[in-house]
């Protein structure tokens, strides 16, 4: 049957619209990809107490242990005890466990009481090992409520890198409260419940491998 040139002009306006229809699509998924993400980050206080001199030890810190659900540079909310959420829009600003590490880095650090700490060793190994397990870092939906509770645990062991024997383990746990979800809120809450924990984690770290 033959094409009227009535017909082939319809076809071509036809193809026409849906080539802009689909430049539009991916000028708009383009644009949606590039919406920025709001990244946070949580810091050492900055009432970490100095060390009284200097110890020649060096400490190794290494990356925390945690379950998948917080392995993750997602922010965690639950909205119940068996439920895990994140925070649509928001990241850390790395993985939960090297920010964690980095910030178990840092706070021994500013004490100044030891000769090195790092993320390894400066030679074969260094004199002690911390081993440390993030058990929760995240916010808890208040049941029936609009706010939420910030609830960090962690597990700590210093081992002695000589013989592996581990010579002191500390549970540090810390809460912060919040009445509302929104993101601004949640983040200084965690920084509150972190605040709580670094001084008296590093002060712990310094008592034991400086006996």
């Amino acid at each position: 049957m033959a094409v009227t040139q009535a017909a082939l002009v319809r076809t071509i306006a036809m193809i026409l619209a849906l080539s802009a229809l689909t430049g539009c699509g991916a000028i708009s998924a383009l644009t949606n990809a590039a919406t920025p993400l709001e990244v946070f980050e949580l810091r050492p206080p900055d009432t970490i107490p100095a060390a009284r001199g200097q110890l020649a030890r060096d400490l190794i810190i290494e990356v925390p242990t945690t379950s998948g659900a917080l392995d993750t540079d997602r922010i965690m909310i639950r909205p119940n005890p068996l439920q895990a959420q994140y925070l649509p829009g928001v990241r850390w600003s790395g993985q939960l466990p090297v920010m964690v590490q980095t910030l178990l880095l840092r706070s021994i650090e500013e004490t100044d009481g030891l000769r090195y700490v790092g993320r390894r060793p400066l030679g074969a190994r260094g004199d002690y090992a911390l081993v440390t397990e993030i058990v929760d870092f995240q916010a808890e939906a208040v049941p029936g409520g609009d706010g939420a509770t910030i609830d960090i645990r962690l597990i700590a062991r210093i081992v002695r890198e000589s013989d592996a024997q581990i010579l002191a383990s500390r549970t540090f746990a810390a809460s912060a409260a919040t009445t509302t979800t929104a993101t601004d809120s949640l983040i200084v809450a965690f920084d509150a419940a972190t605040d709580q924990i670094l001084p008296d984690f590093a002060a712990w770290v310094l008592s034991v491998v400086r006996r």
